[in-house]
């Protein structure tokens, strides 16, 4: 599951429009896509990045984060 580099959904959310900070996890290639949907979640555990640990599909159109739930 790849992980994303944001404090919280909310916070992601409020980036539509923008490019996605995330990293790659996967052993099996990369889960990143440009146009679709993936599954991605903050570990604060992992990223040192203070929030709460969350999950979200976030779906992305030409390379921007188009929607998130």
């Amino acid at each position: 599951m790849m992980i994303l580099l944001y404090q919280s959904k909310r916070q992601l959310k409020e980036c539509i429009g923008q490019r996605l900070k995330y990293r790659e996890t996967s052993l099996h290639g990369d889960e990143f896509r440009e146009n679709g949907s993936f599954v991605g979640s903050n570990r604060p555990q992992i990223t040192g990045i203070k929030g709460r640990e969350f999950f979200a599909t976030v779906t992305m159109k030409n390379g921007y984060i188009d929607k998130v739930s």
